[in-house]
């Protein structure tokens, strides 16, 4: 049996993260081909947003899918960002596991530094072709060129190509792959994935030239750039005990009650005294010396104390007033409103929900409702049905709102639901960040916010419906106005002329009431002051949501 032992034993090796990647590319998104060209192109443009929002530019940026034929396509994209050092852009492109946001506790798009580097190792592995970069950092600099491959074995670099070149670009990076792919339009194609870039992202232009060679601006709908998230220290109602028990072992604190002050959000000296009463420790005692079952006791004591919920200026949501804007620049509606609820708190983690609906336009009345699903300004294509965003949708009444809804399934009608979450960690259930898992305090706030926005859209409906049927009434009595004055006049004895005179100008007074209650000017301006008769219609339909 030793001989077996011994023999297995030189067969063990350590794995690499890249080589692990290199047989599960599906984990990260590269299932299909098609679903691979769309991954490859979101991961770039996320890199390119990142890094114009925190250089503080106005993002421009340039997308373009060549179609080299035989399934091979040239992704080509070019941003106005900072650029990235010299030394830094081998590491940046063809490492794994490689960025500056993985231990941030705050808002980001991408956190694990896998996303960019794996489209590279994608394209290496599909057509062999090596990525190809361009970075500029001021106009002082010349632009730095190179070539890449990655080394699976070592989760290295391999440099192909380095070189100087002249661009006349001030300041950006622009990447290029080959990669082994198809092109499909569609719900979970590109091009909508762009689109509903645009809409969580009004401050940036997005310039798209498709693989049919056909151009698409998506131009900014605002020059104001999102605030600047801050970082912050973890909360301890978030931290799990293998994780303090890292925290422990690496901590400078010479104490327990400087290491509970220094290393957590929301605990000042006098909270830190009163989790050490509760956990029945010493507030002098040395991280160093305490024992597993020490750090069970600080654990249980962090949960009997009543600690403040952590800052939220980490995380930073788009907006009410601009996630409207950017529905309404990409999506034809004739109504739309927004909410953006106040911060909460899953394990220690803020976040914001935010909710958009658009109601009306070309979409049919017996189609399912289009629900459109974002994390920290990315849109989410994919698992749609393993979502908390589309569990919400799912699990509300949409019949009240004037929405037609069977058991079990979306309503139907002429309607474009937005949700987006943003956290300094959102709750992904892979790392191919396609779905948000079903955290119960991250789906009641989605369901409140759905709820607000539904009782704004069923008062327009309700108000679109009592028109119409008034208009139909309207239409009737116009077609009968001369027979009706001609009888009038030959009872009353009075001239047909003056009656059908009067019946017209009543007529005009019903139109005019007609135009002013189809929701126009809720459309035009949603903060005007509602009147009584909203004000009721709310009341009714918040209770509604409350029995339900």
């Amino acid at each position: 049996m030793s001989v077996i032992a011994e023999e297995l034993a030189k067969k063990q090796r350590e794995v690499s993260v890249a080589e692990f990647f290199e047989r599960n590319r599906h984990l990260l998104g590269f299932d299909n081909k098609r679903k691979a060209l769309l991954t490859v192109v979101k991961e770039a443009v996320d890199n390119a947003l990142d890094a114009c929002e925190e250089a503080r530019i106005l993002p421009d940026i340039s997308v373009e899918v060549i179609d080299m034929t035989n399934d091979r396509f040239r992704i080509i994209v070019e941003d106005n960002g900072p650029g990235i050092v010299k030394k830094n852009i081998p590491n940046v492109f063809a490492k794994l596991l490689y960025g500056s946001k993985f231990h941030a506790m705050k808002q980001s798009r991408g956190q694990q530094g896998i996303g960019i580097s794996a489209a590279v190792l994608y394209a290496q592995l599909t057509t062999g072709r090596p990525a190809k970069i361009t970075s500029k950092i001021s106009k002082d600099h010349p632009a730095e060129y190179f070539e890449l491959h990655l080394d699976t074995q070592k989760n290295a670099p391999e440099i192909v190509k380095e070189e100087q070149k002249v661009w006349k670009k001030e300041h950006g990076v622009k990447i290029e792959l080959d990669i082994s792919a198809t092109y499909q339009k569609g719900d979970q194609s590109v091009d909508t994935y762009l689109k509903e870039t645009a809409i969580v992202n009004p401050h940036a232009t997005i310039i798209y030239t498709s693989p049919k060679a056909e151009q698409l601006v998506f131009p900014r709908a605002t020059d104001k750039l999102p605030i600047q998230p801050h970082e912050i220290k973890p909360h301890p109602e978030g931290v799990e005990l293998g994780r303090m028990q890292k925290m422990l072992k690496f901590t400078e604190s010479r104490t327990l009650q400087s290491f509970l002050t220094n290393e957590f959000s929301r605990v000042g000296p006098n909270t830190a005294k009163e989790i050490c009463q509760n956990a029945t420790l010493l507030p002098q005692m040395k991280p160093s010396d305490m024992q597993l079952a020490d750090m069970e006791k600080l654990m249980d004591g962090i949960t009997k104390t009543k600690i403040m919920a952590p800052p939220t200026d980490c995380v930073v949501p788009i907006g009410a007033d601009l996630l409207e804007k950017g529905l309404k620049k990409e999506i034809a509606a004739e109504f739309y409103t927004s909410v953006t609820r106040s911060p909460s708190v899953y394990r220690g983690t803020p976040f914001v929900v935010e909710i958009a609906l658009a109601y009306g336009g070309a979409q049919p009345a017996d189609q399912s409702i289009t629900v459109l699903r974002f994390a920290n300004r990315v849109p989410l294509l994919y698992q749609q049905s393993a979502c908390a965003s589309f569990k919400s949708v799912l699990g509300i009444n949409w019949k009240p709102y004037g929405l037609q809804q069977s058991q079990g399934a979306l309503p139907s009608g002429p309607l474009t639901i937005a949700v987006h979450l943003a956290s300094v960690w959102p709750p992904f259930t892979s790392e191919a960040k396609e779905a948000i898992a079903h955290y119960p305090e991250i789906v009641k706030e989605m369901k409140l916010a759905l709820q607000e926005c539904g009782r704004k859209l069923g008062l327009y409906v309700n108000k679109k419906r009592r028109a119409q049927e008034e208009q139909e009434r309207v239409n009737i009595f116009e077609v009968y106005i001369p027979e009706v004055a001609a009888s009038v006049a030959e009872l009353a004895g009075e001239k047909k002329e003056k009656l059908l005179e009067s019946l017209q100008k009543m007529l005009a007074k019903n139109k005019e009431f007609i135009a002013k209650h189809k929701g126009q000017e809720v459309t035009e301006n949603k903060h005007e002051k509602k009147d009584a008769e909203d004000q009721v219609s709310l009341k009714r339909f918040a209770e509604r949501d409350d029995n339900d």
